[in-house]
């Protein structure tokens, strides 16, 4: 393989073998093929007369040709381009050159900064209009694997350790980025127009520009609280923005302070008085003013279109829009579902003897035994038959055995057994809904006017000293009520304020002169999450009774003691359980689902009892709930427009 390194002095070319001495006005033409690195380092070093100082791991072919001469500083940049060509750099420490891999040239001390083409250098940059650590992401592809980049965000300086050709280019495009924009902040206050409003329009009109895919717009913000409109962005921007701000705060055409506002979901009449309280005692001054005089503020309501007439200044009229706008929000709704239910079970016997024994007449004793307190005996029966009507509400209940002997001399004696054994069970389920508007009171009430009896009186009238009897009667409601009113928390809780009320008449009360009610109430506070049941309360009563009544001595004897006495046995169970299931309606959607549920339910009994025709009258058709409106469609022309827009 053939190397050879030409330099030509004065016209005349000379060859040089190994060794070349270095003169002024000397051209170099080099002519390496596959030679050795460590050859090429020992040729640059003849030529410039620079020491270098090789590392081990620095081995390569190189191949480097020229067809032209050069001066030695281009052959020494055609020397260090070779290096960077194979991953390697010359770092200058002063009297010698270090030829390392470029992995390592980063950790060594390099050319110093205002270097030129591919010397190695480490370069920091103290940037004053950006942050350095937004710059890392963007110039990180830019800088080589064998170089580094890194940014001190506490004094802002990027750190660069690359060849002097590309720290130069980066440099070159940081300056460029580095530069102080026109962007800044603008407060423009409003004198009559609602600051809220304002950024309202303009932001709608932000998102129409972004959406259209225009440049980018201002920021904005209102402040309530001085009535102004916050700009940010460039120069261009702002003054477009205050250009429309400009327009928009302009007095109104009445040049009056009183605005009509309609309410979409809160009630007039409530927020007018609300509202009246809150800011009667408002006051407000001109800017500038030493002192703040009292203006006065009007409210008023107009139930008809549920709107409020206000009439107020404009810093004042501003707050009231905003607390309106708060207010005026849909509320969601809360179906509750009482469940109340009641089992309860019966059991009731009773056994007994009584008889009598009559013989006045032949001067023989009479006895006879009754136990009228628990159950009818021979004197009871006596009765019925002495009347001349028969009665058979006096007959008692079960089954009754007599026997006896009715003789015109002697003795006559009668026995009467009476046995009765009764089992009653209830089995009640309750389930009163109802719907009401998030921490609205509701109520429902399910049942029937029962007359109780409150006083009699009787008069002596004006005529022939006639007298007018009459009672005086009171109504009350007998059957279920629920009370509710529920709070919607920031999750899926509800937290329930519950009244709930059953009552009923009695059927078994005895000694009592007028109806006797049964009630049950229940008056809690709960929290249940969305359509979870919860257990309210309940009773779980068990009652056994016993009574027996018997002729002292006799009634004890072994055997034939049962003669002698009568004994009933009662035993009660209740068990009563009142249970809660809320479900919140968020929305018209979910409202839709539970009244159509409930509505189908009913329609599905009333066509269960149409397959039965009326009896007597047929031709008679049974009512029956119409069937549910499917909702209309969507206009063909509206559900085709955004096809045709994105087209």
């Amino acid at each position: 393989m053939q190397h050879r390194l030409k330099v030509i002095t004065l016209g005349l070319v000379l060859s040089f073998g190994t060794s070349v001495a270095q003169e002024d006005g000397n051209q170099i033409m080099p002519n390496f093929r596959e030679a050795d690195i460590r050859e090429i380092v020992e040729a640059v070093g003849e030529v410039t007369g620079y020491n270098f100082l090789v590392d081990p791991r620095v081995r390569a072919q190189v191949t480097l040709l020229s067809y032209s001469p050069m001066s030695t500083d281009a052959f020494y940049d055609a020397f260090l381009a070779t290096l960077q060509v194979h991953g390697f750099a010359a770092l200058d420490s002063g009297s010698v050159i270090k030829i390392v891999p470029d992995a390592n040239a980063r950790q060594l001390p390099g050319a110093p900064p205002g270097s030129e083409g591919d010397h190695f250098v480490t370069q920091t940059v103290t940037l004053q209009n950006i942050g350095a650590a937004q710059l890392v992401p963007i110039l990180r592809p830019l800088v080589p694997q064998y170089g580094h980049l890194a940014a001190h965000p506490t004094s802002n300086i990027l750190i660069i350790a690359d060849r002097a050709s590309n720290v130069n280019r980066m440099l070159n495009i940081i300056g460029r980025m580095d530069q102080a924009g026109d962007e800044d902040i603008e407060v423009i206050r409003l004198e009559n127009a609602s600051a809220t409003e304002v950024v309202r329009m303009l932001t709608a009109l932000n998102q129409a520009a972004a959406a259209a895919g225009g440049a980018p717009a201002a920021q904005i913000a209102a402040d309530d609280r001085t009535n102004s409109v916050l700009v940010s962005g460039n120069m261009n921007n702002r003054l477009r923005y205050r250009a429309l701000i400009a327009h928009l705060d302009t007095p109104n055409e009445d040049g009056g302070d009183t605005r009509v506002r309609y309410l979409d979901y809160a009630d007039a009449e409530a927020l007018a008085s609300s509202l009246q309280a809150q800011f009667s005692g408002v006051t407000a001054g001109a800017e500038g003013a030493a002192g703040a005089a009292t203006q006065g503020v009007s409210i008023w309501s107009d139930p008809g279109t549920n709107a409020l007439v206000i009439n107020a200044p404009a810093n004042v009229l501003q707050d009231m829009t905003s607390v309106i706008d708060r207010l005026d929000i849909p509320r969601a709704q809360v179906k509750v579902d009482a469940i109340i239910v009641e089992v309860s079970e019966e059991l009731a016997g009773s056994l007994g003897v009584s008889w009598v024994a009559e013989g006045s007449g032949s001067n023989n004793p009479v006895a006879l035994t009754n136990f009228g307190s628990t159950l009818p005996g021979v004197i009871e029966l006596a009765t019925v038959g002495a009347s001349g009507t028969p009665n058979p509400s006096a007959l008692p209940e079960g089954a009754v055995l007599a026997v006896g002997s009715i003789n015109d001399s002697g003795t006559s004696w009668a026995a009467v057994l009476s046995a009765l054994r009764g089992d009653a069970t209830t089995n009640i389920i309750a389930t009163p809904s109802i719907v009401t508007l998030d921490n609205e009171q509701a109520e429902i009430r399910v049942g029937q006017e029962v007359p109780f009896l409150t006083g009699s009186f009787s008069n002596t009238g004006a005529v022939a000293g006639s007298v007018n009897p009459f009672q005086t009667i009171q109504r009350e409601e007998v059957g279920t009520s629920l009370t509710i009113t529920p709070q919607i928390d920031s999750g899926t809780g509800v937290k329930l304020t519950i009244e709930q009320e059953t009552s009923s008449i009695s059927s078994g009360a005895s000694g009592a002169v007028d109806l006797v009610t049964n009630n049950r109430v229940i008056t809690t506070s709960v929290f249940v999450e969305d359509q979870n049941i919860l257990v309210l309360g309940g009773l779980i009563d068990e009652e056994l009774r016993e009574s027996e009544q018997r002729v002292p001595f006799l009634g004890r004897i072994p055997g034939l003691g049962w003669l002698f006495r009568a004994q009933t046995t009662e035993t009660v169970k209740r068990n009563l359980m009142v249970f809660i299931r809320p479900t919140i309606l968020r929305d018209s959607i979910q409202a839709s689902f539970e009244t159509d549920a409930k509505y189908r339910f009913i329609r599905d009994l009333q066509l269960e009892q149409a397959e039965e025709p009326v009896p007597l009258l047929r031709d008679a058709a049974r009512p029956l709930l119409p069937e549910l409106p499917t909702p209309a469609p969507a206009p063909e022309s509206a559900a085709q427009e955004p096809a045709n827009n994105g087209g």
